[in-house]
């Protein structure tokens, strides 16, 4: 049994992670942290909890959480995390950490200060930080001790990008990535622009042009199409090293630049992500065949000078052929749905942690539109969380996940 901790249990995000826990067969709930609800009984914060046994909340001690706990999860605003699992890490090195905030996601400490406005507390453990996005970097997170989750925007924005970025498909430099977020992802501290009667029947964009989530998305593409990445056991994806994929090295620091707009639309849960691209001319890959094999490493897809078959157009992908790509870079991945027939929407994944994915192509203007939807506070935090925790001690990576969305 693993023993649990949740600092920041008060939040939305730690609710929502003790509600899941509560499901997990393998995870025993060992200490509920929070500085402004310390005292409360677990049910008095979140009434759905009544009913269960669970411990009071407590204030934040690192040294009980390393003592009782073999995995912290921390959510916590920018520049508590760092600390925490410094002062819990050298009490007792073996606990793991999953960092469900910012502090651990950007690899360079004086970009972290850049974004978020504040120095980083623990720039030595920022190098050992593997970025907890299972379906792309499984093998990595499981080797380490502190696991970044990633933010829920780009949670959603690299799952829609990532086939076609790891395989060159897409002009790097021309990713809009538009999305909207459930009231929810701004956290529980009441503000006025939060307020329900400012809210409701409204919708603004925010944080333009320099949303903090935006450098955490161009690094892990940039990562993604200077390693290149293939269906799970094929070219090395769910690996984080990519072992036999077709890397560039034509992608430099300044390769990769997104724009970024999020808006906050009035419901409580769930993000949408539609992100454009303009394809590449020549498309280096249009067409999937079965057992078919190229010099690329990507297994499936035949090179736009290969002999034509049903699949291949003279212009580049056809939209079955990229909606194939995506079906088998995504196989393995329980939580990741690709669409053919219908395309993403929120209600469909509330509750859960999974990802539905569509993909297609405006002929017109030469564009690539790919949809994403999750649930913001799930997948987008505290599931894929527990996922990443799954992943850390060897557990079925969908224990504790399993429950369908809620529908209607």
């Amino acid at each position: 049994m693993v023993r649990v901790g949740v600092v920041g249990a008060s939040g939305y995000t730690g609710g929502e992670l003790v509600r899941l826990l509560i499901g997990h067969r393998e995870a025993a709930l060992t200490v509920l942290a929070s500085r402004g609800s310390a005292g409360k009984a677990a049910a008095e914060v979140y009434p759905n909890l009544r009913g269960y046994d669970l411990p009071p909340i407590s204030g934040i001690a690192a040294d009980s959480l390393a003592r009782d706990c073999d995995v912290v999860f921390i959510a916590a605003p920018a520049g508590v995390a760092a600390l925490l699992a410094k002062e819990i890490l050298t009490a007792r090195p073996s606990v793991r950490i999953v960092d469900l905030g910012a502090d651990f996601r950007l690899k360079s400490p004086a970009s972290y200060q850049e974004w978020y406005g504040v120095p980083h507390e623990a720039p030595d453990l920022v190098a050992e930080a593997s970025y907890g996005l299972p379906e792309l970097y499984r093998d990595e997170i499981r080797k380490s001790r502190i696991v970044a989750n990633p933010g829920c925007y780009p949670t959603a924005a690299l799952l829609a990008l990532a086939p076609l970025v790891s395989r060159g498909i897409v002009d790097l430099r021309s990713l809009i990535i538009d999305a909207k977020s459930g009231v929810s992802g701004a956290g529980r501290t009441p503000s006025p622009g939060y307020h329900f009667p400012e809210c409701e029947e409204n919708l603004r964009a925010y944080g333009v042009p320099r949303h903090r989530h935006t450098p955490e998305i161009e690094q892990e593409l940039r990562r993604l199409a200077m390693q290149g990445l293939g269906p799970r056991g094929e070219a090395g994806c769910g690996t984080g090293t990519a072992a036999g994929a077709p890397g560039r090295a034509d992608t430099d620091e300044d390769g990769i630049t997104v724009t970024f707009t999020p808006h906050l639309v009035p419901m409580s849960r769930g993000i949408l992500v539609t992100a454009y691209g303009l394809l590449k001319t020549p498309a280096p890959a249009v067409a999937v065949r079965s057992g078919a094999s190229n010099k690329t490493g990507l297994p499936g897809y035949v090179p736009r000078d290969a002999a034509p078959c049903p699949e291949t157009t003279g212009e580049g992908p056809r939209p079955d052929a990229l909606t194939a790509l995506y079906e088998e870079f995504y196989a393995h991945e329980r939580f990741v749905r690709v669409l053919r027939g219908s395309l993403p929407e929120t209600k469909a994944v509330r509750g859960s942690n999974f990802c539905d994915i569509a993909v297609r192509i405006d002929v017109r203007t030469g564009r690539v539109v790919v949809f994403s939807a999750l649930d913001n506070l799930v997948k987008g935090a505290a599931g894929q969380a527990i996922q990443n925790m799954n992943v850390l001690f060897g557990l079925e990576e969908s224990t504790g996940l399993e429950a369908p969305p809620v529908w209607p």
